[in-house]
């Protein structure tokens, strides 16, 4: 369980997910804890972007999110000097991308930091800050430095996510807390660290290492600002239309221009700010702008990238070598005999664990091998879409998720298709914006006219995969309808 990166999924149900997204929960934690209660912490390098937090600053911020979680445990958190700080228990520094622990950042925007959890491995309580972020202090310019470094020493002591409220631990940048030298944890995260640490035994002056009388004062905060026009990526979120949605890792993506927004498989929202797909895909070309689909091969885990009449294959996020390759390759030939020029949707079903490519009204269906280089279509096809009963027949993009069922996805709407069954003529479509991009509830005015009924959540851990426990997959047993043969 030596994860990385903020947000640990929790292995529940997809459909369990958007049924009871508002469920509350209380704390979690990972069963992880140091055996000692005296921690060392270093500070490996310094943020580079504006506005350029001085060290010092840096230095300050992360003493007293340390002294936040030692304020009501017995730990105790002491800075090592520079000669020793590759020996220190939590080792912190600030990344780009691929950064030797096989977790790259994706840029401005998604993932902001992750942290391993404690354990024997040399890596266990490092915590990585995304240096393509601007770290702020009170400054919603930027990203609070404070509030992600409390966040993440949380995991860094082996907590997951919370889904109570105001849990600093909550799986998504919630931003800045207030005043440094005044903030108390919320009640939910005291119990939690608590569980693994036991209460402070008594109160006591503050140790040599947090001399809070004598601590550099913290950053002031910026002057009023005029207000900007807020980034139309940002906005777009809740506006629908995405070029692509695609299952990676149990992962779910949404690709939408050159951005990406990316969900958990506990449901969680990484971050409502989109990230570069240029900055975490390596390999797509540079001034890459709309994906038109995308897919995890199930054969070998790979993942399959369609632009325009070209594709490219990519192992993790590094692009395949020989890549692209011409559409043309997939032979996907239409019913008046033309080429087709590029693809809408591509998604496995997983009710036979075929590969499906749709382009226009028409789909494809591929047994796919280890082979690779050239493949060819199924016999019989290709075949109109319209035979997916209950769904667009022209959609952006499926995915497969949960307990097999097959989610389409067209504008700011989606539909699920039992277990990836045909014949649901009375599926009914509901809120992309709502359920999966964390936006208000329609006013009543704009309601559909048969609203579902929307349960509460059931988060809790977030999410950004982590390898033992956010690689884990969830292993369906899929039943089989016989009769159903497209």
């Amino acid at each position: 369980m030596n994860t990385p990166r903020c947000s640990l999924p929790d292995i529940i149900g997809s459909e369990d997910m958007l049924k009871k997204r508002r469920r509350k929960r209380r704390y979690a934690t990972t069963g992880l804890r140091w055996k000692k209660s005296d921690l060392t912490w270093s500070i490996q390098n310094y943020p580079s972007l504006p506005p350029f937090l001085k060290p010092y600053e840096v230095d300050t911020i992360m003493t007293y999110a340390f002294k936040a979680w030692s304020d009501v445990t017995n730990l105790k958190f002491h800075a090592t000097s520079s000669s020793e700080q590759d020996r220190a228990d939590i080792k912190i520094s600030f990344a780009r991308s691929l950064h030797d622990d096989g977790y790259p950042f994706d840029g401005k925007g998604g993932t902001l930091a992750h942290a391993f959890f404690p354990g024997e491995a040399d890596v266990a309580g490092d915590t990585h800050f995304d240096d393509e972020e601007s770290w702020t202090y009170l400054d919603d310019s930027g990203t609070d430095l404070f509030a992600v470094a409390v966040h993440e020493f949380g995991h860094a002591l082996g907590l997951s996510h919370s889904s109570s409220h105001p849990s600093i631990m909550r799986p998504y940048y919630q931003g800045a807390v207030g005043d440094i030298a005044s903030y108390i944890l919320p009640e939910d995260d005291r119990y939690a660290i608590q569980s693994l640490y036991g209460r402070k035994s008594s109160l006591s002056t503050p140790s040599p290492n947090h001399p809070t009388s004598h601590l550099p004062k913290p950053p002031s905060p910026p002057r009023p600002k005029v207000p900007s026009q807020p980034d139309p990526s940002v906005q777009n979120r809740c506006e629908g239309g995405f070029d692509a949605v695609a299952n990676i890792r149990g992962d779910v993506f949404f690709f939408k221009g050159p951005y990406f927004w990316r969900i958990q498989r506990s449901g969680s929202l990484v971050s409502f700010h989109p990230a570069l797909i240029k900055n975490f895909w390596i390999g797509l070309p540079p001034g890459t702008t709309k994906i038109d689909a995308v897919y995890e091969r199930k054969t070998d885990s790979r993942i399959i990238f369609f632009i325009g009449s070209q594709y490219w294959v990519f192992k993790d996020t590094m692009v395949v070598a020989g890549y692209p390759r011409p559409l043309s390759d997939w032979e996907l030939i239409s019913h008046d005999g033309s080429e087709v020029k590029r693809v809408d949707a591509a998604f496995i079903w997983a009710h036979n664990g075929k590969t499906y490519i749709f382009s226009g009204r028409e789909f494809w269906r591929f047994s796919e091998g280890l082979e690779s280089g050239r493949r060819r279509p199924d016999a019989g096809y290709p075949r109109n879409s319209s035979l997916w009963k209950g769904a667009p027949s022209n959609p952006d993009d499926i995915i497969t998720w949960g307990d097999g069922d097959a989610y389409f996805f067209k504008d700011n709407s989606y539909w699920i298709l039992k277990s990836g069954g045909l014949d649901q003529d009375n599926v009914s479509h509901k809120s992309t914006a709502v359920d999966w991009m964390m936006c208000p509830e329609p006013t009543p005015t704009t309601l559909p006219a048969n609203p579902r009924h929307r349960g509460e959540c059931n988060c809790g851990l977030n999410g950004a995969s982590q390898m033992s426990a956010s690689s884990w997959l969830l292993f369906i047993i899929l039943l089989l309808y016989p009769g159903i043969l497209i």
